[in-house]
Formats: C-alpha cells, sequence, structure tokens
C-alpha cells in the first residue's frame, strides 16, 4: 500500500505501556514479575501454580494453508485476532513461538506479526530476547559434554561410542557442521567420533521445555533423554550419567513464560520455539496453560501450513497437555492460492482467477484435514492490496463448498477494526460449544502405522515407504515401551508431499521415511523424510548480508 509504513517503522512508533500494567491487567501483581527491561517480564512460577483451580477459557488455534513466496501471514493473524477479540469486548490473549536466529539470518526473516498486527518489541523479539535459546543451546550441549566427558574417565555406563546419538546444536544455519569428527589430537582430548550439529529449534531439550508441565516434569524428562546406547544395545539415559540435575538448572528461568505485548497493548506469551517441519511446531505448554487461566479466549498458532504445524498441534501437544480447541482458522491469501495454482511471484499482481481457483484446491485440503480432528474451522484471507473483488469471491466459494465461511481481514493496514468480523465469528464458533476434539489416531497404534496414518489422511499420500532398519528400529522402541507415543514427521513446508517444488493438493505421492529419532524425553518418535535438514543451510543471498547497524544506531535490514 503506497504510504504504508514498513513493520519496523510501525514497531518503533508503538505506544508501548509498562509491563507492569500489562501484568496487572491479567492480574499478575507486579512482584510476580521478573522484568527485562520495561517492555517484557517473566511470570513467576509461583504465580503460575496458584492459578490450577481456575477455570480454562478457550482455546483457539490459527493455523494456514502451505506457505508459498508471496507470504500467507498467519502470525499476523493471529495478532490481529486476539486484538479483534479485544475490541469487540472479549477478554483474549495470544501465545505464539519465539523466533531463532537460523530464520532471521537466512530467509524468512522476523517472526512478530507484521503492519499494525504485531507483538512489541519486535527486534527484541527475533534477536536474544530473554535468553531462552541461549540457555536452551548450553543445557543441551551441557549434556554433550558430559557425554565425551563421562567416556573420557572411564565409561563407567560403557556407553558405545559407535552408538552416541546425541548430537551437538546451535541457533544458526550452518551446513559445514551438519557431520563434524570431534575429540581429534591425541590422547588428552579424548576418543574421536562422528556426530554433528542440529539447529536449536530441532533440539529435543528445546521439544522438552515447550511440553513440561514444570521444573519437575522438565526435570524428570531430562532424565528421560536417550544420549546412546551400549554394546548390547541397551539405552543409555541422561540421568545414567547425572546430566539431568545441571541441565534444569540452566532452563529454571526458560521455563518461565515471557510476557509482552501487541501494537494495541493487549497480552502476549511469547515462549518456546521448536520448527514445524524438523520439530513440533508449537509454543510452551505452560505459557498455553498459564493464559487458559488468565483469558477467557486464547489465540495460539501452530508453524507453517496445517499439514505440519495442526496436525502436531492437535497429535501431540493436545494429546499431551490434555488441551480441549475449541475452533480453528485458516489462513490464506490470494497472492499464494495463486501461487499454489501456477502463477510465478512476478505475475502476482495481475487478476487471475483461474489459478485462485486451482490454488484453492490447497485450502479446500487443509479444511478437511482439520475437520477430522473434530474442530470447527473458518477461513481468514490476509488482504493483499493487489487482491481484486473477483479473486477474493472465488476464495470465499472454495471455503462455502467445503462448508466453511471465508472472511476477508484488513488488519495488517487497520489493525482490529480491520479484523472484527472474524473475531466476531471466531468468538461465536467457539462459545457454540461444537468442537469434539479427538487427535488422529490412538496411542495404541504401532510407530509405523501412525506414520502411514499422517502420510495417507493427511498428506494423502499412496504409499509409505523405509528401509528395513527403520522398521527395525520402530519394532524394538515398541519392545522397550515406546510404542505409545505420538510421532513427529519433520517433512518439507512447503507442499503436501516431500517434494518441496509439488504445490496444490498432490493425492497418491510417496513418502518415504529416511531415518527415525527417539525423543524419549519429548515423548514422541521424529521421523525424517525427504530431503529435510535438521541443521538448515544459509540461502545464496542470506539475510544477514544486509542486516545493519544505522547511523542512529537502529537495526536495518532485520525485517
Amino acid at each position: 500500500m503506497t504510504g504504508m509504513k514498513s513493520d519496523i517503522e510501525i514497531a518503533r512508533a508503538a505506544a508501548k505501556k509498562p509491563i507492569t500494567e500489562i501484568g496487572a491487567r491479567l492480574g499478575i501483581p507486579p512482584e510476580k514479575l521478573v522484568p527485562y527491561g520495561h517492555d517484557k517480564a517473566k511470570v513467576s512460577a509461583d504465580f503460575i501454580k496458584s492459578l490450577s483451580s481456575r477455570p480454562d477459557g478457550k482455546l483457539i488455534l490459527v493455523t494456514a494453508i502451505n506457505p508459498t513466496p508471496a507470504g500467507e501471514g498467519k502470525t499476523t493473524t493471529t495478532v490481529g485476532l486476539v486484538d479483534g477479540l479485544n475490541r469487540i469486548g472479549r477478554n483474549a490473549m495470544v501465545c505464539i513461538r519465539e523466533a531463532s536466529l537460523g530464520p532471521c539470518f537466512g530467509v524468512k526473516g522476523g517472526a512478530a506479526g507484521g503492519g499494525y498486527a504485531q507483538i512489541v518489541p519486535m527486534e527484541d523479539m527475533n534477536l536474544h530476547f530473554t535468553g531462552d535459546f541461549h540457555a536452551i543451546t548450553s543445557a543441551h550441549n551441557l549434556l554433550s559434554a558430559l557425554i565425551d566427558n563421562h567416556i573420557y574417565w572411564g565409561n563407567e555406563q560403557a556407553i558405545d561410542s559407535r552408538r552416541v546419538t546425541w548430537r551437538r546444536v546451535m541457533d544458526m544455519n550452518d551446513r559445514a557442521l551438519r557431520e563434524v569428527v570431534c575429540s581429534l589430537g591425541g590422547v588428552a582430548n579424548g576418543y574421536p567420533r562422528e556426530t554433528g550439529f542440529d539447529i536449536t529449534v530441532a533440539s529435543e531439550v528445546m521439544a522438552i521445555l515447550c511440553l513440561s508441565e514444570d521444573l519437575a516434569d522438565l526435570e524428570r524428562r531430562l532424565g528421560e533423554i536417550i544420549i546412546g546406547y551400549r554394546r548390547d544395545k541397551s539405552p543409555v539415559r541422561a540421568r545414567d550419567i547425572k546430566a539431568d540435575g545441571a541441565m534444569a538448572v540452566l532452563l529454571k528461568d526458560a521455563m518461565q513464560p515471557n510476557l509482552v505485548q501487541t501494537l494495541e497493548n493487549n497480552p502476549a506469551f511469547v515462549h518456546g520455539g521448536p520448527f514445524a517441519n524438523i520439530a513440533h511446531g508449537c509454543n510452551s505448554v505452560v505459557a498455553t496453560r498459564t493464559a487458559l487461566k488468565l483469558a477467557d479466549y486464547v489465540v495460539t498458532e501452530a508453524g507453517f501450513g496445517a499439514d505440519l504445524g495442526a496436525e502436531k498441534f492437535f497429535d501431540i501437544k493436545c494429546r499431551k497437555a490434555g488441551l480441549q480447541p475449541a475452533a480453528a482458522v485458516i489462513v490464506a491469501t490470494v497472492r499464494a492460492l495463486k501461487m499454489n495454482g501456477g502463477v510465478k511471484k512476478d505475475e502476482l499482481g495481475q487478476e487471475n482467477v483461474d489459478a485462485v481457483v486451482a490454488g484453492a484446491e490447497n485450502l479446500a485440503r487443509h479444511i478437511e484435514n482439520v475437520r477430522k480432528f473434530g474442530v470447527p474451522v473458518v477461513v481468514a484471507i490476509n488482504h493483499f492490496g493487489s487482491d481484486t473483488e473477483a479473486e477474493i469471491e472465488a476464495v470465499k466459494r472454495c471455503a462455502a463448498r467445503q462448508g466453511a465461511e471465508a472472511i476477508l481481514c484488513r488488519h495488517w493496514a487497520e489493525g482490529s477494526a480491520g479484523i472484527t468480523e472474524l473475531a466476531t465469528r471466531v468468538a461465536d464458533l467457539a462459545d457454540a460449544g461444537t468442537a469434539h476434539f479427538s487427535p488422529l489416531y490412538p496411542d495404541k497404534l504401532p510407530l509405523f502405522e501412525k506414520i502411514e496414518r499422517i502420510a495417507r489422511d493427511i498428506y494423502r499420500a499412496g504409499e509409505v515407504t523405509a528401509d528395513k532398519q527403520v522398521r527395525e528400529q520402530l519394532r524394538l522402541w515398541e519392545e522397550q515401551g515406546y510404542g505409545g507415543l505420538p510421532v513427529c514427521i519433520a517433512k518439507t513446508q512447503y507442499s503436501f508431499s516431500t517434494d518441496p517444488g509439488l504445490r496444490g493438493a498432490p493425492e497418491g505421492h510417496v513418502v518415504n521415511v529416511r531415518e527415525v529419532r527417539l525423543s524419549a524425553g519429548a515423548g514422541f518418535v521424529v521421523a525424517i523424510t525427504g530431503e529435510i535438514m535438521t541443521m538448515p543451510g544459509l540461502p545464496e543471498s542470506p539475510a544477514a548480508e544486509r542486516i545493519f547497524l544505522n547511523e542512529e544506531g537502529y537495526i536495518e535490514g532485520l525485517f
């Protein structure tokens, strides 16, 4: 839109309230906040514990179609919806994930919303924030150091150094660290072995922090982490080498949710940040549960499209935490639907109703999928200035054919005033009590059959393949008592298939599971498909090349 301020200009001009005022609105006394400056704070664990007897508000999930370079605006819509709910007189707050430095300096950019539907302080949230990711990285790598140290000093647990499965992490995209050899340089440096790095948001410690109920549960889960195997293939856990206590100490403050605010001074929790394509893609359970005690409506989001984020939100987070979502919003843009319909990015400004209709098959598939979990759905059309009336009507007709309503939203340009229609509809859906949530598969289903169920019912795959070694590993975990865990499929976010270039609504494709990992502490099994990497690489022209401090000391290029 001509003359529109940039996201960062809007964020810097925000009239933020002191974080103690935001806390007071939620009934949080100032002494129960741990401030990080004037505009962000952590909520103390003892205050959270005191809320246990309060009734829960209604949980609303915001998800989306498969992402494209055209943009969908899922976080922007999540934030705008909370502002809209408060504008129509409802007591609502938002829960989203923290941003990883990897995509900020890679290609994706910030993760705090956009336009006049943002959470602030934006720069802090997209950089170091309150140090949670650093704490997670440190706790993870402390365990890595203790493993090699245990082997060096006699190896009391008889760890087979060839079967150490615990890798190291850092919160950055760095393909050079995917496969490394450590402990080179002679006897004094230990026993050389092959290992590697994952990005912090793929760490099991991140998943554990996001799924733990409290500090005691956190330490128990950390102790359950399987770090490797002995020669007899029996598992070695973190507690076996006495690592769980020190790891929990490093994570003590990180377990407390971070309280910030929207541009319209509505409360927001920003806490935890597992990726949705290589992890489970949801903010922390403790933040969501706390928000449900403090507000009548809690709006949260799940990463990427509904095939990844929503499925994992329902099958992992809601299953493990006992959450009952009341409604779901699927975000779509005319531009993204046109890309799914075959239009190139540089041609998106031209009206093309036929491409919208073709690409809307992607939206229809997501509507069908979310309904499989027993949750009512409404579609949010995130408005762009280039959208035409004919294109918008085509999206509405597509949603109507699926029995859903599609509502045009202008929150990016107008803030809460541009999303009141969606807010009213979502509140009505949530209040109606028509949700009958149920996960996609039962706990007792064998692990490989769980993978097949997701691949066939959500991805619409025709076949799921895996090497004998993968199938044997799953069978062994079932024998060891892990068969009841849910599965977390690592897959490209750009397609229902494992081919990122296959847009729209493909059917009958093959999903190949090339590797499986057991996250015993987090409580799920990771199935890695396609070319997905747990340590991403930087693009040819990373965003970092265009990020700098200007003469006034402000950050440029981050958003």
